[in-house]
């Protein structure tokens, strides 16, 4: 438990500092953020406002953990995957988030470009998973073999490409309001933290190697973002950009991949779920009959055009992603408690 909250002080610390300085340097630089023209008009004038703040979100989580585990003096195979593969799709964001800024519109990295080094990064995470680690390959719920069913090395790797480029662009798509990702992720991240550290104290259940390596990863997002979300809260003073959201979406796909959770993960980003499908809704309606459900999507739009103010749909989805986000640990640990029972009378019998 100490090393949780050496991971959560740590990162939460440099966020804070690294968000201070970030948005003092492109202030004085005067790189901010180009607007969409697809938004609601009230986001106008936030155009100037600093971005790229995700740079700090990695750099919180890469003193969290590396802090951490020098004083624990272990580092796993499956921990240094996961921080690479969140550090690289941060990465990704910071040029697509350089190319807007440099060229003042809001038109990074082609769709292409983004695609091609997100599937880069996934290819990798995923070989060096198969390869290095002893990854369980079944499609899970809240634990290994859960479901019963054998999705075998190539299956898996499907299984995390989907999950990878479909948690990355979830993410995505729900940073649009302050601190709206900052807030949200907060909890998510706590709740893998949780998660991680259960599965360490119960080795014999989850049969997670690494759990705890894995929980003070979750951990040190969690104060990354915490500590971000200082400053990034309405009115933001910078924005994550898509440095933080891609890294930040990043982050959840690989730790459920990597604790077993695969399927849970859909309440833990259970706003970014709801985010995604508003997208993918408004799309197919519009192309198969012309009309839109939302007024805008992300469903986020839509509720602002409906005349919400801005900090309302941030509280009430902040909400709605807590109460998604309890109901996965409820059904995580209602899984343990009642498996341990039928375990504990098979023995007793």
């Amino acid at each position: 438990m100490i090393q949780l909250l050496i991971a959560v002080a740590v990162a939460v610390g440099v966020s804070v500092t690294a968000t201070r300085y970030l948005i003092g340097w492109l202030t004085s630089h005067r790189i901010g953020q180009p607007i969409h023209d697809d938004v609601p008009e009230g986001h106008t004038t936030k155009a100037g406002t600093p971005t790229m703040g995700g740079v700090a979100i990695v750099a919180g989580l890469l003193a969290g953990y590396v802090v951490t585990n020098v004083l624990r003096g272990v580092y796993t195979r499956t921990g240094i995957i996961v921080v690479l593969t969140i550090a690289a799709a941060g990465l990704v964001g910071l040029v697509d988030d350089w190319i807007k800024v440099s060229r003042e519109r809001n038109l990074g990295l082609t769709k292409r470009a983004k695609m091609a080094g997100l599937l880069i990064i996934s290819g990798g995470f995923i070989a060096s998973m198969l390869a290095f680690t002893g990854v369980n390959t079944g499609l899970s719920f809240v634990r290994a073999g859960d479901t019963g069913i054998e999705l075998g090395s190539w299956g898996w790797a499907v299984l995390a490409l989907l999950m990878l480029l479909g948690s990355t662009n979830a993410v995505n798509f729900t940073d649009g309001l302050d601190g709206l990702v900052g807030g949200s992720a907060t909890l998510g991240f706590a709740a893998l933290t949780v998660i991680g550290f259960w599965a360490f104290r119960n080795p014999g259940f989850y049969e997670i190697p690494h759990a705890l390596d894995l929980a003070i990863i979750a951990a040190a997002m969690l104060g990354a973002c915490l500590g971000f979300l200082w400053w990034n809260a309405s009115p933001a003073q910078i924005f994550m950009g898509d440095t933080g959201s891609l890294a930040v979406g990043a982050a959840f796909a690989t730790l459920a991949l990597a604790t077993n959770t695969h399927l849970l993960l859909v309440f833990i980003g259970g706003l970014y779920v709801a985010e995604a499908l508003s997208v993918i809704i408004q799309i197919v309606s519009f192309r198969l009959t012309g009309k839109r459900v939302f007024r805008m999507a992300p469903i986020h739009h839509h509720f602002e055009l409906l005349g919400w103010p801005e900090t309302t749909v941030i509280i009430r989805f902040w909400i709605l992603a807590g109460v998604a986000t309890a109901i996965g640990l409820g059904l995580f640990y209602a899984d343990f408690i009642t498996n341990t029972d039928v375990l504990t009378r098979v023995v007793l019998e």
